[in-house]
């Protein structure tokens, strides 16, 4: 029975943080940024102010920074922002990125469209570009006394180096790109 219950508690330890993450996606909770297929349909006359982060892992090889600084818009209406990345290595390298907003109560409120951050992106050696984040903030924030008084809102993304999961991009850190 214990044997039973030992085995129980490892399977809930691995279960915990996909069942973690779902959690943060579905609800917002912990800075997680929501998603929707479409644009809202309620604009406010009030405007909000969002910042743009970017930061990358020290093992990755490349530079990455926002476009712009910060962006005002009016709650609700559909924001288009840009972020760079460079490649300076010289071979193709895959990253994909982490995400938050703060303060971590707007998570249910900042709304993507379309992001970059939903796929891997690969750069192949040298190469730049310019990635778009579409977004909106929920008018509901306003209806929310705990997150009426917020002015602004800082989008925050980190790159991570990751294996290139496309093999027409294969890379062998000695011999360079594998074409098939």
């Amino acid at each position: 029975m214990f044997g039973g219950v030992a085995v129980f508690m490892v399977g809930l330890s691995f279960a915990a943080i996909p069942l973690y993450e779902a959690f943060c996606k579905i609800t917002g909770f912990g800075g997680t940024p929501l998603r929707a297929d479409t644009a809202s349909e309620r604009v406010l006359d009030e405007t909000i102010t969002v910042r743009f982060d970017a930061n990358t892992d020290p093992n990755l090889p490349w530079t990455f920074k926002p476009v712009q600084k910060e962006m005002t818009l009016p709650i609700g209406e559909t924001g288009l922002a840009f972020y760079t990345a460079t490649n300076n290595s010289d071979q193709p390298v895959a990253g994909t990125s982490t995400f938050n907003v703060t303060p971590l109560k707007i998570g249910g409120y900042f709304v993507k469209i379309d992001c970059f951050c939903f796929t891997e992106q690969v750069l192949q050696p040298g190469e730049s570009v310019d990635m778009p984040v579409s977004f909106y903030i929920d008018p509901e924030i306003r209806d929310d006394r705990e997150t009426q008084e917020v002015a602004g809102i800082t989008l925050s993304y980190t790159f991570f180096e990751t294996e290139i999961s496309d093999p027409e991009f294969a890379v062998s850190r000695e011999t360079g790109p594998t074409l098939n």
